[in-house]
């Protein structure tokens, strides 16, 4: 092996190793921007910098650790029968303000759906989005409203097409099973391939031979 193809060699290798680092390091970066806007606000009310030597990053764990406290014993409150019976009367409430609940609702299916699959998305699709000739990963909710079935004449679905790599935001968009492509892929591994940018896919050549039209 020449110098030149030795070198070819090198720098492919080392790009394999690094690209998987790399992909993490942006990941958890983005989680980090993300919490960090979360935290800051309650560092600053509860004025944790004072009891932390104003170091910040400290006083951030020092949040981190009170959010994650206050999130369980939430859990915790909600799955016990007096919880229940408060959340749920509180989500009538919610029910009554029509912007609100639309917002809060939705936001809630999504979540359920990306932690509760057997009850969320049905199966991964290929859709062609957002132009002809352009496919996005997609995951089957629900049928199609009454309403867009009547007003197209078509048997719809609806698809949420996540972004990547937050899967929590994306697009709805509505499709019948003949503009859509039924992946030999689980809800698990579709969800990985969007958090990690595409490359969450072992096989390279995994997507087109499991494209089923």
């Amino acid at each position: 092996m020449n110098v030149a193809a030795r070198l070819r060699s090198s720098f492919v290798t080392g790009t394999l190793l690094v690209t998987p680092l790399a992909v993490t390091v942006f990941v958890l970066d983005f989680v980090f921007d993300r919490l960090t806007l979360l935290l800051n606000p309650i560092v600053r009310t509860a004025g944790l910098t004072a009891y932390t030597g104003n170091i910040e990053i400290v006083a951030q764990l020092v949040a981190a650790v009170l959010l994650a406290s206050a999130l369980t014993v939430l859990g915790y409150v909600a799955s016990v029968e007096l919880g229940r019976r408060f959340f749920g009367g509180f989500e009538r409430g919610l029910r009554l303000v029509p912007l609100v609940r639309t917002v809060y609702f939705g936001v809630r299916q999504v979540s359920e759906s990306l932690t509760r699959q057997s009850e969320g998305f049905e199966r991964v699709v290929l859709v062609e989005y957002p132009r002809e000739g352009l496919y996005s990963l997609g995951f089957v909710t629900n049928d199609g409203p009454n309403a867009a079935e009547d007003a197209t004449g078509e048997t719809l679905c609806t698809v949420f097409v996540p972004h990547s790599p937050n899967p929590t935001a994306g697009a709805l968009i509505m499709a019948s099973d003949a503009e859509m492509y039924d992946l030999e892929m689980s809800v698990r591994r579709g969800l990985r391939l969007v958090v990690t940018t595409g490359l969450g896919v072992e096989d390279p050549d995994e997507l087109p031979s499991g494209v089923v039209r």
